[in-house]
């Protein structure tokens, strides 16, 4: 330690003034700049105090150099320094890097990746290379920085799982919960119920479990090994990262109930309207044996995991299959309950007492927080709204915020984008603004905070190449820059106009780490006949003329009279940006129609829903083979293209899952024009005016009780 004060005394003998340039996400506390840095070569090598060894196998790693007992890069501990705390010295004889815990420690390493050339993120850094002289003095505002990822409605294999993680780890995100079950899928596997992930994990094709969101035609999936976690959890612990993990109870459980029916509450269902598909999906709480079922899953998802929480879920229960229970109605008499929230209580309280017994904690979503004798210790994850997570807040509860209409990375970026907007539409400057203050937290209520975090839940990935992670990246970058040093800094007191050039600055990193990211829209301008776009960070843009196939390098405005014909996009490596247009490229027209179909609408979702555009309607019962939709249109309808649609806004959910599309130009003629794609298809350039579509199901069942359909959605000629 000695010689470690006696380094940094000749660092700071050099210091500087403090520079304001460097891009450093998220930005630190202090950052101070020296007079002279240190060059990096093959000769250097690292070395550390014992707790520090896997952080030094990191970095040694990323520099292509090696550890040894004796070392020009210096990794240490001080606790002095507090929790994920460090101090990082560039001088001209070498680095040191010393953290209050092994947290701390790997910030630090975080941050001396920033400073050095982007290679450094795709190993291809070359030596010798320097190293800007500084002293960086930092320390986080919360103990929680986390991120939520589903990999259960969509499959993320181990592979594409740890190269997140390196994602998350770069900007000093300390926690990834995994939501491993669902309705959809079971996605870990359980050695003493060994059919939950080996029959869970999968679904369409011979899987009992029905396939949604995407990949309908084909068995899909996949669950990680208990193996697999272990090497996962080490992988991430290395990069000061703790896997949380989600089981999520007592709702959200089709497909558990899939397996074992059992579990479901002693009622009789009637599934006809699914076409024989049972699709109850809440676990019953007054069956005795249901807990020994849930011990068992909890006392092995306690044991693989180290976290001292286990989130289980709470969310979105469906009370009225409880109503309906005889078992529950007489349980409740029994114990003096009035309402079913009491029932659900009963049923975490249930849970909290068996994961004590294995030494764990239980974690819940803010649905269960509604003044029942919830155990004070639960971490709860407040997600629908600021309010409720001031509620929760104010209730005393340790709270992690995480309002879906600022932390939800699965919403739309803007209206033209994909993704959803039941939450809200936002890009990465309301991520940025968040602070607790801002939205009305009160001091009392901030000190019930322990952490932010943000999410992507991946019902819409399924249908959207999961193979690939670009519509992961694009939906979760750059808005995760913003999370992260919202997360890290924590103060109410930011430059929006600083942090936009860091992150322009910062996608030279982004393009090594090899991440799909969302630049941001080009800005196009029409006037005098003149159409022009531009850009602000050095993309190149390109544009598409309506009805050509081409893409063009834009390189000058555009002489036109039809500035609507006319699409830009900007590209960068593997980051684009969103589609933008003048407004009337994204104008649509409303020509009457009438829905009719094979099938009856329901009440509260009647045809007229649609049929006066803007709400979705619903069926009576799920479509089968032969069943069919037909728009017809008081007029034949002029158009450059026309959106004929099943299934929900913006989520193939509800849908036709495989089905033919006739269009007729004399409401009594037809002609097979194509087929579903997602429960939709598009009509390009129709050579005449179209009277009627009409949509014919080639598939049995959706693994619902009703289709959804949308009205169409029509773009006018282009005149």
């Amino acid at each position: 330690m000695r010689r470690l004060i006696l380094l940094i005394c000749m660092m700071c003998a050099t210091i500087g003034a403090m520079a304001q340039t460097m891009s450093l996400i998220p930005a630190p506390r202090s950052y101070t700049s020296a007079a002279q840095g240190y060059d990096i070569t093959y000769k250097t090598t690292i070395c550390c105090d014992e707790g520090a060894i896997p952080a030094a196998n990191y970095l040694a790693d990323k520099l292509g150099i090696k550890v040894s007992s004796q070392g020009d890069i210096y990794l240490a501990i001080d606790d002095r320094l507090g929790a994920e705390a460090y101090q990082l010295s560039v001088y001209t004889d070498g680095i040191i890097i010393v953290g209050g815990d092994y947290g701390g420690v790997f910030n630090g390493v975080t941050t001396l990746l920033q400073l050095l050339p982007a290679e450094v993120y795709s190993s291809n850094l070359t030596l010798p290379c320097s190293v800007k002289g500084c002293a960086i003095e930092d320390a986080p505002r919360y103990e929680h920085r986390g991120f939520m990822l589903d990999v259960c409605r969509t499959w993320i294999d181990k592979e594409a799982l740890l190269s997140y993680i390196d994602l998350l780890a770069y900007h000093k995100i300390n926690s990834l919960r995994l939501h491993l079950t669902d309705d959809e899928a079971w996605r870990i596997e359980i050695k003493s119920h060994h059919e939950l992930a080996k029959v869970g994990g999968y679904r369409g094709g011979d899987s009992p479990i029905w396939p949604r969101y995407g990949k309908w035609n084909k068995k899909w999936g996949g669950y990680y090994t208990q193996d697999d976690m272990r090497e996962i959890i080490t992988y991430a612990a290395q990069r000061n990262i703790k896997i949380v993990p989600e089981i999520d109870l007592p709702g959200h459980s089709l497909c558990l109930a899939t397996i074992h029916p059992e579990v479901l509450c002693r009622y009789d269902h009637n599934t006809a309207a699914a076409l024989g598909y049972d699709v109850r999906s809440v676990i019953c709480p007054s069956n005795e044996r249901n807990y020994k079922l849930l011990d068992d899953i909890l006392r092995e998802v306690s044991t693989l995991f180290p976290s001292e929480y286990i989130h289980v879920g709470g969310d979105e229960v469906d009370f009225s299959q409880w109503k309906r229970c005889p078992d529950c109605r007489a349980f409740m008499q029994r114990t003096n309950m009035s309402t079913t929230e009491e029932l659900q209580a009963y049923f975490m309280l249930r849970l909290s007492e068996i994961l004590e017994k294995y030494g764990k904690r239980m974690a819940i979503w803010d649905d269960v927080v509604s003044g029942q004798n919830i155990p004070a210790d639960t971490h709860v994850y407040g997600w629908q709204s600021v309010n409720r997570c001031r509620s929760v807040a104010a209730a005393g509860y340790p709270t992690i915020v995480m309002p879906g209409d600022y932390f939800y990375f699965d919403m739309k970026q803007s209206e033209h984008e994909p993704g959803h907007d039941w939450a809200a539409i936002f890009d990465m400057s309301k991520v940025y603004n968040f602070s607790p203050a801002a939205v009305g937290f009160t001091a009392n209520e901030q000190k019930n905070i322990i952490g932010l975090e943000a999410s992507f839940f991946s019902e819409a990935y399924a249908s959207r190449n999961p193979e690939s992670p670009a519509y992961l990246h694009y939906q979760t970058f750059p808005r995760l820059l913003a999370f992260a040093e919202v997360a890290w800094i924590g103060t109410d007191s930011r430059n929006w106009d600083g942090f936009h050039k860091r992150v322009v600055d910062y996608y030279d990193n982004l393009d090594a780490m090899g991440v799909y990211y969302r630049l941001e829209p080009p800005v196009v301008e029409y006037e005098n006949g003149k159409l022009s776009a531009s850009v602000s960070d050095e993309s190149t843009l390109f544009y598409r003329q309506e009805g050509s196939d081409r893409t063009l390098r834009y390189l000058a405005p555009i002489a036109t009279n039809t500035p609507a014909a006319y699409r830009f996009v900007s590209r960068r490596a593997l980051a684009i940006s969103p589609t933008v247009a003048v407004d009337d490229y994204f104008e649509v027209i409303t020509p009457a129609f009438d829905i009719t179909s094979s099938m009856s609408d329901r009440a509260q979702y009647s045809f007229d829903k649609a049929e006066g555009y803007g709400r979705i309607a619903r069926t009576r019962r799920a479509a089968t083979i032969g069943d069919w939709v037909m728009f017809t249109f008081a007029e034949p309808v002029e158009c450059r293209s026309m959106k004929v649609a099943t299934g929900n806004f913006q989520l193939p959910r509800y849908i036709f899952e495989s089905g033919d599309v006739y269009v007729s130009y004399d409401g009594e003629n037809f002609t097979l024009v194509g087929k579903l794609k997602a429960g939709a298809y598009v009509i390009e350039n129709s050579p005449q005016p179209i009277k009627a579509v009409r949509i014919v199901c080639t598939s049995r069942g959706n693994g619902a009780e009703w289709v959804s359909i949308q009205p169409p959605t029509i773009y006018p000629v282009i005149k």
